[in-house]
């Protein structure tokens, strides 16, 4: 009897164990997957799958926007005044800067601000609104630049209030 209790205990036991160990494998291999899902895009990434997105347009310098709302006012020139209200994120949504939360909108000249901005404006009329997606090229570059960090991919909603000649 003692013996047959021991081998019971000992089968209940080693079974246990397999099953502790089939658990173990299970629950680390879903760690695994799950980082592997929740890892963060690259910029490059980003472009190429927001590329694919209906309603993005892609420039031949790679610039990509999306129209939100379509003006019929005057589209700008190059070196022409503007007025714009902005919101700027990176592609993990964290925002930057916004002109909207300021309620205060900018005015620059057109070949003031990043390549992305300048290229877009001069396709732009009054009363547009777009959702830019700014590869780092056409940003800040390489270096980046004050909150922006190097090779950063940058999206900016843009609504042009007015063309100032």
């Amino acid at each position: 009897m003692v013996s047959f209790s021991c081998q019971f205990i000992g089968t209940l036991m080693y079974r246990n164990y397999r099953f502790f160990v089939f658990l173990s494998l299970l629950f680390f291999q879903n760690l695994a997957l799950a980082d592997q899902t929740d890892t963060p895009l690259t910029g490059k990434e980003y472009l190429k799958q927001n590329a694919e997105r209906e309603g993005v347009i892609v420039t031949r310098s790679g610039l990509q926007y999306e129209i939100l709302q379509s003006g019929d006012g005057a589209t700008p020139r190059r070196r022409d005044r503007v007025v714009a209200h902005y919101r700027g994120t990176f592609i993990d949504g964290k925002e930057f800067d916004s002109s909207f939360k300021r309620n205060k909108p900018l005015e620059f000249r057109t070949d003031q601000v990043i390549k992305g901005w300048g290229e877009a404006l001069m396709l732009m009329k009054e009363g547009d609104k777009w959702r830019l997606h700014i590869p780092y090229k056409l940003g800040y570059g390489k270096d980046g630049y004050g909150p922006i960090p190097p090779k950063s991919v940058l999206i900016f909603e843009v609504e042009l209030l007015e063309v100032k000649r």
